[in-house]
């Protein structure tokens, strides 16, 4: 099971960023690719952004791109999700995810996908006046 830790969350108004961090537990984040998926209210969660573990390639939903940016700190093992022009309509739960076998972030990054074992806890962004 590959637990992932979620932080960074909050409120924020709109226009604003935030930086979402995720972490592996028990495991090194380095060598698998991670991705990023919320969850709004009443609503499926969706995939946002993956990143491959093989050579950094991106991906991100037409939603979020030119405003998210997803990196890698091999320093600290974290994967980030950085956000910027933050709108009501990113407001959600954040998830992240690990996954060690899928090629291609884009294939990751479907709002099929299923961690191994369970979601972790994701944390909160508002988006709000």
């Amino acid at each position: 099971q590959l637990q992932v830790v979620e932080s960074g969350g909050g409120l924020v108004q709109p226009g604003g960023s935030l930086r979402l961090s995720c972490a592996g537990s028990g495991f090194t984040l380095d060598y698998y690719n991670v991705g990023w998926f919320r969850q709004a209210p009443g609503k499926a969660r969706e995939a946002i952004s993956c990143i491959s573990k093989s050579d950094g390639s991106t991906y991100f939903a037409d939603s979020v791109k030119g405003r998210f940016t997803l990196s890698r700190d091999y320093s600290n093992h974290l994967v980030y999700l950085q956000m910027n022009s933050l709108k009501p309509e990113d407001t959600g739960v954040y998830y992240c995810a690990a996954d060690y076998n899928i090629p291609n972030p884009q294939d990751m990054c479907v709002p099929t996908f299923q961690p191994f074992g369970s979601w972790g806890q994701g944390t909160q962004v508002t988006v709000s006046s």
